[in-house]
């Protein structure tokens, strides 16, 4: 039984409740699952008590031995950690010995070598000087030099060395005596040197940077270095690269060779900086003539121009990092250098080519619409009212009036075509200019864009179509087109501002020209308002001198003092007005835009109002014609009310009020006067309206006037 409970005590994890579960269910088991003998199960726990204990007893005496065993490993492990400890001990004074003995044998051993080598030194010298003076003897004599060191190709490092060091030394010899010896070695040395740059050039067609790197360290003790680099840059960029794109290739090739550089070569930023330097003076140069030499299509020019620039200073962007220190700006003064001669008369290219573009741009579409652009004269416009004034007085139309069929002679496309181009004169301007010369450049460039699209376009299209403006009080419908013209020439201005805002206007900001560009800008845009202002204004007078004059011919006497009863519906003249004014008060909100349909609906309204008020003011009224007047204007009123204008609301609707002054009792008049709607007016504008009416001599007798004369309006 004990060694069951062991097995169970020495599960992981143990569980004192699954334990006591267990040892239950054994003890039911034994007596039958479906009884219950309490007593049973107590004496089962209280042996299980006894058993657990007794295993307590055992376990600990277990524990106790092995304590007692490990207290004696641990003594006899500790003894042997001292043996170890005191072995190490003599082990590191042992290490200090041999160290101290290390350090004065090689001290020793140095001096020693530097003895040997203060010996040695003289010696060696002593033997190259003999040398050099042998190799020197040969010089010396008459006839040509006989050693084989100077023709053996595999003596050539050797050579090298010796005739190097032969033309420093005879560099110091007097020139009479040995003028022949020192001829001879400058010839030897430049046969040597020409070798070795031969050597180099084929080495670096096998790409063998080792031998190059050796040939380099060789040639750079000669005074014809230079030839050495000149010759890798040759070398490197004979091929073509990038194709017929010269620019395509520079960097990747910039980047490979500039690695071999720097295994090669004692100063590879100078090497790569010449590398790169033979590219823009050659290479890119040549390129870039050779695209703008042609300059008969100016147009091409500039564009080819603008591109080969951007593209060379993007290039010399990529490149700055081969740079450093005093030749941060030499990719800028070359590129200035490829580019100066066509810089320096580039605005007035592009001027001459912008004026050019606008210029037939604007016969192009003058050809298209089959108008021959007129040349508008000084006086035209006081000539046109003088006909106008002879014509009303005399009843004839002698003002000839050309509306060429509503055309307006305007077109966004038109603009936006300008605008492009000269877009892209700004954008080539701030990338070709100078940062001095932008602002003035800018400025010129402004000036032809203002000069085509505001005067040669939206101004001459405003001239004519103020001419296309019926004159007033003509006896025709008058045809209205002003309204369109005034649209298109808006659009066109809003377009203006915008390439102005993005284009112009960075560029020139903070400097003089700024106050000029804006002050150029205001000086056409005003011409342009006046022209609009004048032509709404001229368009207004001749919408309500027509309805004034159909007015005073339509309108018949019988249609507010009919003798016999009628139907209260709205006369046809009045009808007829309100059918013409109804489609031009949509073409005006079609047309007209921001503040400014405000202005025009309210003014159209007011005009709108006086021409009715001054109309209904030639008739006298009975009570029938009354009530026609009184629905003719609630057609103009409602007609009115389109406008969206409280003051052209309100005007209308005292209008009404008064023309009920016309219908009502005459023994009411007093408390209508005495109404709000009457009540600001000033007693003889009520008074005018009230003679009107047939009766108004009756009532005028009798008491019902009392008192309205005496009423004024604060």
């Amino acid at each position: 039984m004990l060694s069951q409970y062991v097995e169970e005590l020495e599960q992981d994890p143990f569980e004192v409740e699954e334990f006591i579960e267990r040892l239950c269910w054994r003890t039911n088991n034994e007596i039958g699952s479906d009884q219950f003998d309490p007593d049973l199960l107590y004496e089962t726990f209280v042996e299980t008590i006894k058993d657990m204990k007794i295993l307590q007893e055992r376990q600990q005496r277990k524990c106790d031995k092995l304590e007692e065993a490990l207290k004696e490993e641990q003594a006899i492990f500790v003894k042997a950690i001292d043996k170890f400890v005191a072995k190490h001990q003599v082990s590191v004074d042992y290490f200090h010995q041999l160290d101290e003995k290390i350090n004065s044998v090689a001290g020793k051993v140095i001096h020693l070598g530097e003895q040997l080598q203060n010996v040695n030194m003289p010696r060696s010298r002593a033997v190259e000087a003999q040398l050099l003076l042998n190799h020197m003897t040969e010089f010396l004599t008459p006839g040509p030099i006989v050693n084989d060191i100077y023709s053996d190709k595999s003596k050539l490092y050797e050579a090298a060395d010796i005739i190097q060091k032969l033309f420093q030394i005879s560099q110091d010899l007097p020139a009479q005596r040995f003028a022949n010896a020192k001829k001879k070695i400058e010839s030897k040395y430049d046969d040597v040197e020409m070798q070795l740059i031969e050597e180099f050039a084929t080495a670096q067609k096998m790409e063998n940077i080792e031998r190059m790197k050796e040939l380099s360290d060789i040639l750079s003790q000669f005074k014809g270095y230079t030839q050495v680099i000149d010759v890798y840059i040759e070398q490197s960029q004979a091929t073509t690269y990038g194709g017929r794109d010269v620019f395509e290739g520079i960097v990747p090739l910039c980047h490979k060779h500039y690695k071999i550089i720097q295994q090669v070569f004692n100063a590879p930023d100078k090497v790569i900086s010449k590398f790169i330097l033979n590219i823009y003076q050659l290479k890119i140069n040549q390129f870039v003539q050779t695209k703008l030499d042609d300059r008969k299509d100016e147009n091409k020019y500039l564009k080819t121009l603008s591109e080969l620039y951007s593209r060379t200073m993007k290039l010399s962007a990529e490149l700055q990092e081969f740079f450093k220190g005093s030749e941060d700006d030499l990719l800028q003064k070359l590129t200035a250098n490829i580019f100066d001669r066509h810089l320096a008369t580039y605005i007035e290219v592009e001027s001459r080519t912008l004026d050019g573009k606008c210029q037939v741009e604007l016969k192009k579409f003058y050809e298209n619409k089959n108008h021959q652009k007129k040349q508008i004269e000084r006086f035209q416009e006081l000539r046109r009212d003088m006909q106008a004034l002879i014509g009303s007085r005399a009843n004839i139309n002698i003002a000839q009036i050309e509306d060429y069929g509503g055309e307006t002679f305007l077109s966004e496309e038109l603009a936006i075509n300008l605008l492009q181009q000269s877009s892209h004169a700004f954008e080539r301007c701030c990338l070709l200019s100078k940062e001095s010369d932008l602002p003035r450049n800018i400025l010129k460039l402004t000036d032809t864009l203002l000069r085509y699209l505001l005067h040669e376009h939206c101004d001459y299209a405003l001239d004519l179509g103020l001419q296309a403006i019926p004159i007033a009080e003509c006896k025709s419908v008058p045809q209205i087109y002003f309204f369109d013209v005034a649209q298109k020439c808006n659009a066109i201005v809003h377009l203006l501002e915008k390439t102005y805002n993005a284009s112009v206007i960075p560029n020139v900001i903070g400097t003089p020209q700024y106050t000029d560009c804006i002050q150029k800008k205001r000086s056409y845009l005003e011409t342009v308002e006046n022209k609009i202002e004048t032509g709404l204004e001229r368009t207004l007078n001749a919408i309500f001198g027509w309805v004034k004059t159909y007015l005073a011919s339509e309108q018949k006497k019988a249609d507010f003092k009919p003798d016999t009863d009628v139907d209260t519906v709205a006369s046809n003249a009045c009808l007829a007005v309100v059918q013409y004014l109804n489609p031009l008060i949509g073409l005006i909100q079609r047309t007209i835009d921001g503040e400014n349909l405000a202005a025009v609906l309210t003014e159209f309204g007011i005009r709108y109002h006086r021409v009715v008020f001054e109309h209904l003011q030639q008739f006298q009224y009975n009570t029938a014609g009354a009530m026609c007047a009184i629905c003719d204007v609630n057609e103009y009123r409602k007609s009115a009310r389109v406008l969206q204008s409280p003051l052209v609301t309100q005007l209308f609707d005292v209008l009404h009020a008064l023309c009920n002054l016309l219908l009502v009792k005459h023994e009411n008049l007093q408390e209508v006067c005495g109404g709000e709607t009457l009540n600001y007016l000033d007693k003889s504008v009520v008074m005018n309206f009230i003679q009107l009416r047939s009766d108004y001599k009756t009532i005028k007798i009798s008491n019902s006037l009392k008192g309205i004369s005496d009423q004024r309006m604060v």
